[in-house]
């Protein structure tokens, strides 16, 4: 099974990536250029291993790690193929997209549960409500909502240290939308990372965190962090593969994706890349821990992309408890 990378492991990568890709081009012209979300990453990096060792080396595949908001920017400048995003494309990046001739093909790839977490020796917080969680995170709580007992006076009387996502990540930008009631807007008095490792440290070392991240890289951490039951108004529910497909966990249930360029998507190398990713996405999706869609969903992605249907079906704007048989059907109609 994939590993996720440790922080040392990600700096390592975005040079080695730098250094591999220069010694590609100069030595086969087949090369499939990824960037973008680190949620995703787990899901295209095992996609890419599973494709090269298929295809004896014959098509390198480079997979960075930037967030989705950095990811977007490359793509929409022509600089890679792919770009792994845990939102839909907005309407500032669309816009960048059409300035430079980009069209694209939304590709849903799996549902993920944006899981919130506290240290292990945390016994008081078991449950946390949306309302709870939107005192914590809303701006207005910076430099005053600082400890446990202000959120809920049942409570300590501890100081509360605070981790989350990075201002480039689709994580960020869909736990703000979802928690707060608009993405982008939250406290800026917390550790913030695109690398969710950073995270898992931070609350691992600390009784008195409280931090969010995608549920792989909490399954993969069990023993350092635990989960919250999250009550989104009919009771605490934690991330599961029943409470995901059902919609239960909600709100913070939320299909990820790539996105591929139409143009790139002519070259060989890269048609027969996303043909192996949907392909073989049920099965990966699942080893990395991530909740695979139904087999329909992988083959409607493949139409798209021979019919070349562009586009998306979000229409630039954050959405928030798509459920998964919704999400199915809008695509249907693209």
């Amino acid at each position: 099974m994939l590993k996720l990378p440790d922080s040392k492991t990600v700096g390592v990568l975005a040079v080695l990536s730098v250094w591999f890709g220069a010694v590609s081009v100069a030595g086969a012209d087949a090369i499939v250029k990824i960037d973008g979300s680190s949620t995703v990453y787990p899901i295209t990096e095992a996609v890419a291993e599973d494709f090269q060792i298929a295809n004896k080396g014959a098509v390198k595949v480079t997979v960075g790690i930037s967030g989705t908001g950095g990811g977007f920017k490359k793509f929409c400048r022509g600089e890679t193929d792919i770009v792994n995003a845990s939102r839909p494309i907005l309407k500032k990046e669309m816009e960048d997209c059409k300035a430079a001739g980009i069209q694209y093909v939304e590709m849903p790839v799996a549902y993920d549960a944006l899981t919130v977490v506290v240290n292990p020796k945390n016994d008081w917080s078991r449950v946390i409500t949306v309302a709870e969680l939107k005192k914590i995170w809303e701006p207005a709580a910076q430099g005053t909502i600082t400890k446990w007992n202000q959120v809920n006076p049942a409570w300590p009387d501890n100081p509360i240290k605070l981790y989350g996502a990075g201002a480039d990540s689709g994580t960020f930008d869909y736990f703000t939308e979802a928690i707060v009631g608009k993405a982008k807007s939250s406290r800026g008095d917390f550790t913030a990372s695109e690398d969710d490792n950073v995270l898992v440290q931070g609350v691992a070392s600390d009784k008195n965190a409280l931090g969010f991240f995608g549920f792989a890289y909490y399954v993969e951490n069990q023993k350092k962090v635990k989960a919250v039951a999250v009550d989104g108004g009919k009771g605490g529910v934690i991330p599961s593969v029943k409470t995901v497909e059902d919609g239960s966990y909600e709100p913070l249930s939320r299909p990820i994706f790539i996105y591929v360029n139409i143009k790139s998507a002519e070259k060989p190398e890269v048609k027969q890349f996303v043909e192996f990713y949907m392909k073989n996405a049920p099965t990966l999706v699942k080893e990395v821990k991530f909740f695979p869609l139904p087999v329909q969903a992988y083959a409607t992605n493949l139409e798209h992309l021979d019919k070349k249907k562009v586009g998306t079906v979000f229409g630039g704007k954050p959405e928030v408890g798509l459920r998964i048989e919704e999400l199915l059907k809008r695509e249907a109609k693209l």
